[in-house]
């Protein structure tokens, strides 16, 4: 008896957090189209952009640069995105007080993995999917699988089986 009700309180539990989540996400982002999912602790910026189903497993955006992240967008836990660097090319070392900014640009039904890093000025393109792990530091052609550190191309989805999927609107 006191393991079910501990179970249903796990799972009440579990349900608010998500709410939670989900309802700070909405309140924090510059603009969302849709269905936003926030399964885990999930930190965005007034700079950020939000497509339709997108679900986040515990994301952070840092920076004032803009993350515009499109339809059908899924993540692991502890993503990071990060669109400001320090000016090293400065008067002082190791860098100034100035901040460049860079974009990021996540285009629609791409998947990344858990505790990845995407540094600014980066896109990752349509239908890619992005290794656990990795540091993505530079653009990501679409239907790409790409790993590693820094994260690379190492293989590609089926295309014509990924335009038979997105043309029967077989999302997740």
């Amino acid at each position: 008896m006191l393991l079910r009700i501990y179970r249903n309180l796990k799972a009440f539990r579990n349900k608010f957090l998500i709410y939670i989540y989900t309802w700070l996400v909405k309140r924090q982002c510059k603009s969302h189209r849709g269905r936003v999912r926030a399964l885990g602790r999930t930190y965005v910026t007034n700079s950020t952009i939000l497509g339709d189903n997108v679900s986040f497993n515990g994301m952070k955006i840092q920076g004032f640069g803009e993350v515009i992240i499109g339809n059908n967008f899924h993540s692991g836990p502890e993503l990071l995105m990060i669109t400001d660097v320090h000016n090293y090319e400065s008067t002082k070392i190791p860098y100034d007080d100035t901040y460049i900014v860079k974009n990021i640009t996540i285009e629609d039904n791409v998947w990344i993995g858990t505790r990845v890093i995407i540094l600014g000025g980066v896109t990752i393109g349509e239908g890619a999917i992005i290794q656990a792990g990795s540091v993505v530091v530079k653009d990501i052609p679409p239907n790409a699988i790409a790993g590693g550190h820094p994260c690379t191309v190492f293989s590609t989805r089926n295309k014509k089986h990924y335009s038979e999927l997105k043309k029967a609107k077989a999302f997740h």
